[in-house]
């Protein structure tokens, strides 16, 4: 697996859709499965193991819907995305979805066969949280792609004469071979000159350029300062840096870039976060959703002073639930650790932050130090519900809200790693049981109480609370409660919550009229 980064595993993607291990990460398989087949597909058969989660996930989280958009060659934002199945009808694309016991051993496993009229691939892929995902085998042969590399697949007989014979100019961070091509890695793109010198050495059969489809890649002999948490301390304290601080460090590094193309991007990533408030404080709607837009009452009761006391705690409950709103309503979220938990983390700093008058800065550095603390927990952790639970979500979302807050409030580096503990500490065992299978109950209420133990934590931390347990040890616990929870709690809809006869109900409901896929 490639080293984490904070635009890649922890703060974004951005989509739409109700789940990033569902939408963003099919959506991102498909793009791969269409570079394979070069645009052309007639046919895609897809299996799905039913002691996994996605036979009873797949229709009502977004999975067909970011596959299909995929396949079609859309990302994960486009705003087509709610008319897949129409578009995949005019496309001309048969599939066909099969519930089949083949010992999947990841929750989130795509078996699929892709094929047209002259050629058919084989392609298994798992999903692993947050948009990311790993492709595990192509045509029989093992592999490990997560979409931050170019990818070069030449076929052909006698690889290994086929290999002696590559371009000098073709460059290459990795060359394998394997049972029935040579998977050739790169930073860099790959050339059109180079890719019809490939394809004109003798034996080559066909040759595939899949583009990366994450917004940072990786490269050879990448090195990162620090990837676990005591690590970061300690350069931390040596130097005298905040947390925000080492974020720019850290990431500046992982993607090649510079600090300030660090501070940027995340700028670019908080105002697609407050057109997310800002349009979800204007009222959505969309047919397939189980929640009616509860912003619009709860800011009139606000403004009214019809609430307990509480402003701060109220706008950031307020910010939440608008962002969520976006999310049912098929508008643009940024997955932050996940789409589930997406309301969690912008709506804690950006409601913090609009109550405190702080500045677009300010909140950029906040969402830095948040998103290096979530880079621990995809590094040794995980942010998939169908793995960890509802704790791998929204209790992540809080942790890294935590020490947003901490930044905002002009803290040290030592409280805003005690409030991330603090707060993660505090969701430990939170199962993922989505009502009628989607994504909204008791997903805004966990959302909002994941805000909540964040604001409380920072408040702790300020004022210098014992976390106790260090940030490393808290996210190794927080694997092993994830392994240790029944099947039925992790997001597949069929414990907890979603299983009373209430759920139920709502889930035969809206199982007759579909319109998109989460």
């Amino acid at each position: 697996m490639a080293i984490s980064s904070i635009f890649n595993d922890v703060i974004g993607p951005v989509m739409r859709g109700p789940s990033s291990s569902h939408s963003a990460a099919a959506c991102r398989m498909g793009l791969m499965l269409r570079d394979l087949m070069q645009g052309d597909i007639k046919s895609v058969v897809i299996d799905y193991d039913p002691n996994g989660a996605l036979v009873t996930t797949h229709e009502s989280q977004g999975t067909d819907m970011g596959l299909y958009g995929g396949l079609l060659g859309w990302e994960a934002h486009d705003e087509r995305m709610p008319n897949f199945r129409e578009e995949i009808e005019i496309a001309g694309i048969d599939i066909k979805v099969n519930y089949i016991d083949y010992g999947a051993k990841h929750p989130n496993t795509y078996r699929i066969n892709i094929s047209n009229d002259k050629l058919s691939h084989s392609f298994t892929a798992i999903s692993t949280g947050g948009g990311m995902f790993e492709v595990q085998e192509i045509d029989g042969s093992s592999v490990s792609m997560n979409g931050d590399y170019h990818e070069l697949l030449i076929y052909g007989n006698e690889l290994e004469i086929i290999q002696a014979l590559l371009p000098e100019e073709l460059e290459a961070d990795f060359i394998e071979s394997h049972k029935s091509f040579i998977e050739v890695k790169s930073a860099s793109a790959f050339s059109g000159e180079s890719v019809e010198k490939v394809e004109a050495i003798p034996g080559v059969s066909l040759v595939r350029y899949l583009k990366p489809v994450l917004p940072v890649l990786s490269r050879n002999g990448l090195e990162v300062p620090f990837l676990y948490c005591k690590d970061m301390l300690a350069m931390g304290n040596e130097e005298s840096l905040d947390l925000w601080q080492l974020a720019l460090k850290y990431e500046s590094v992982r993607g090649n870039i510079t600090e300030d193309e660090v501070f940027e991007k995340m700028r670019e990533i908080v105002r697609l976060m407050s057109d997310s408030v800002e349009k979800g404080l204007n009222g959505t709607d969309y047919e397939d959703r189980i929640l009616p837009c509860q912003s619009i009452g709860f800011k009139e009761r606000m403004d009214q002073n019809q609430l307990l006391e509480g402003n701060l705690l109220n706008t950031i409950i307020l910010y939440v639930t608008a962002i969520m709103e976006m999310k049912s309503s098929m508008g643009i979220i940024v997955a932050a650790p996940t789409a589930g938990s997406c309301g969690t983390l912008p709506g804690t700093i950006l409601g913090a932050a609009a109550h405190m008058g702080k500045s677009e800065d300010d909140v950029v550095k906040a969402m830095l130090a948040s998103g290096m603390m979530g880079v621990f927990i995809a590094e040794h952790s995980t942010f998939s519900a169908e793995v960890g639970g509802c704790q791998a979500e929204t209790g992540a979302g809080g942790s890294m809200a935590a020490a947003g807050l901490i930044t905002l409030a002009g803290g040290t580096l030592n409280q805003a790693v005690a409030a991330s503990s603090i707060a993660l500490q505090n969701s430990l065992g939170i199962i993922c049981d989505p009502i009628g299978v989607r994504v909204e109950a008791p997903c805004l209420g966990k959302n909002v109480m994941a805000a909540s133990n964040a604001l409380s934590c920072a408040n702790m931390a300020l004022a210098n609370y014992d976390h106790l347990i260090p940030y490393d040890e808290v996210v190794d616990a927080m694997f092993e409660v994830g392994n240790a929870m029944p099947h039925e709690h992790r997001c597949t809809g069929l414990g907890g919550l979603a299983a009373t006869p209430t759920a139920r109900e709502w889930e035969k409901k809206l199982s007759e009229k579909v319109k998109y896929c989460g």
